[in-house]
């Protein structure tokens, strides 16, 4: 399996790098990356550094295309695949159809991903990106148990790349609508589930914290509680009697053990999430992900996943808590 990690900026790149990532993906300064906002992303140059600096190392680069243009700027969208054609990027990482189709006919040399949030969860989805488009890859959801990921896998349409660890969604991967209807912005192409104009904190005399998303109160923190990046679906309400986290604990997912039931499926892949984190998040979270598919290559029936291994990945958790997700769901 292949060991995909995330790079906002060039330190993150040379983290990933330096950890052992086999690919790593990264997106341009503008909405056509589903992680832009300031301080993230890369220029012209430093993209064309990072390509020649992986490409020499046996490494791949893989550009994030994956937010959903309007229809009237659709142009950018095909420019810059075809910048990411001029720079000799290894994959294009998309969702939008127009965006794959654009792809398809002008540059027929150079990979397609599908996005997760191309949200293709079924062998007969990804048969018709297969031969609409000719993906060379899908990366699925989030939302599917490990029977349903082993299941997609058998189907053997095109290889599959799966995400192995950090922040989960909840939602259709990246195209909320709790977000978009309460800050008034898109995900998807304004790169952030809570923009900042729309985060208000307020202090407490008691030591205690709130904080609000445009206006809306989504989370009271006690003195001394950490306190989380603020999104809706990670926030505690109200629902009856109890106050709770009715719709997510703020936790990040974590697929260590079931490395070795992944690698039977077929998983070709596997995603750390990640590019709006730091250098010493990608490099801590790649070295784990790395000696432990690299046990695994070793001894197929004999690994486990080591403790040390599950405290440094738990440091850099969110909420330094971790969970299997989805993949652990009981139900079909």
């Amino acid at each position: 399996m292949r060991l995909v990690c995330p790079a906002g900026s060039p330190p993150a790149f040379r983290a990933a790098l330096d950890a052992g990532a086999d690919a790593i993906y990264l997106g341009f300064r503008d909405e056509t990356n589903a992680r832009a906002f300031p301080g993230l992303n890369f220029g012209e140059q430093d993209l064309a550094a990072a390509v020649h600096l992986a490409h020499a190392h046996g490494r791949e680069v893989y550009l994030a295309l994956n937010t959903y243009p309007t229809p009237a700027r659709i142009a950018q969208w095909r420019t810059a695949v075809d910048r990411a054609a001029a720079l000799g990027v290894d994959a294009i990482i998309a969702a939008d159809p127009a965006v794959l189709e654009h792809a398809a006919n002008a540059h027929p040399e150079l990979a397609r991903h599908l996005s997760v949030q191309g949200s293709a969860t079924t062998p007969v989805a990804l048969r018709w990106y297969r031969e609409r488009f000719g993906i060379a890859r899908a990366v699925l959801p989030r939302v599917l148990s490990v029977q349903q990921v082993e299941q997609v896998c058998a189907a053997q349409v095109v290889p599959i790349e799966v995400f192995a660890f950090g922040s989960l969604c909840i939602m259709v991967e990246g195209r909320c609508q709790l977000s978009s209807h309460v800050t008034g912005a898109s995900p998807n192409r304004h790169g952030v589930c809570s923009p900042a104009r729309a985060v208000r904190w307020e202090e407490h005399p008691d030591g205690s914290r709130s904080v609000r998303l445009s206006g809306v109160l989504i989370d009271q923190f006690a003195p001394q509680e950490p306190a989380g990046y603020p999104t809706i679906c990670k926030g505690r309400y109200r629902v009856g009697e109890n106050l709770f986290h009715a719709l997510e604990a703020p936790t990040s997912l974590n697929t260590l053990e079931l490395l070795p039931r992944l690698a039977a499926a077929g998983v070709v892949a596997l995603k750390i999430e990640g590019r709006q984190r730091g250098a010493a998040y990608v490099g801590a979270v790649a070295r784990v992900w790395r000696a432990a598919i690299d046990a695994l290559a070793r001894d197929p029936t004999g690994f486990a996943a080591r403790e040390d291994w599950q405290q440094a990945l738990s440091a850099h958790a969110e909420g330094r808590q971790t969970t299997l997700g989805a993949y652990q769901r009981g139900w079909q």
